[in-house]
């Protein structure tokens, strides 16, 4: 028996085993935490910065015209340790209905959509499947519309609960 074939196959075995380790470790050791859509806001990651949430009020023309007291929704902002801006629209009620992100990675879309990302996944089967092949990708059902585009270094995006908009808020207002 060749004792070198051995020696540089168990070697290979041990780098092999150890990039493996080293690469379950990093992987670990990143563990995202985002908004969830339809659920509450995130909390920030390691390395992540919060800015201030902003509010807003939300008034519909309908609304306004009939005196009605305007919706209000919070804009909360977190830049990830990897340089994407989160927007996270919450309403009144501490609910999520809308994410928006920008910047040189698309965030853990996964985590960022939740029970939602398998009706986004089949969204964009059904957009490849007719010809739309790579490139910016549109969801838009009405229970989740995304949109998503960009190049390396430079993705940005949308996701929101249509049925979850508070009165007054628009579509173009998630950014």
């Amino acid at each position: 028996m060749n004792t070198s074939i051995i020696s540089l196959s168990s070697r290979r075995v041990t780098a092999l085993a150890s990039l493996a380790a080293g690469l379950i470790l990093s992987l670990l050791a990143v563990s995202p935490a985002y908004a969830v859509l339809g659920g509450a806001p995130m909390t920030p990651p390691a390395g992540a910065t919060v800015n201030n949430a902003v509010s807003h009020a939300a008034v519909s023309a309908v609304a306004s015209a009939a005196g009605a007291s305007a919706s209000s929704y919070t804009v909360r902002t977190t830049t990830l340790a990897v340089g994407t801006v989160v927007n996270e629209y919450v309403g009144a009620d501490g609910v999520v209905f809308g994410i928006a992100w920008q910047g040189p990675r698309i965030p853990d879309l996964p985590t960022l959509l939740g029970s939602y990302f398998p009706q986004y996944v089949q969204g964009i089967q059904n957009q490849r499947a007719n010809g739309g092949g790579r490139g910016p990708v549109s969801v838009a059902g009405s229970a989740l519309v995304v949109r998503s585009g960009g190049h390396m270094g430079a993705f940005a995006g949308q996701a929101y609960l249509p049925q979850s908009l508070p009165a007054g808020v628009s579509p173009s207002d998630i950014q």
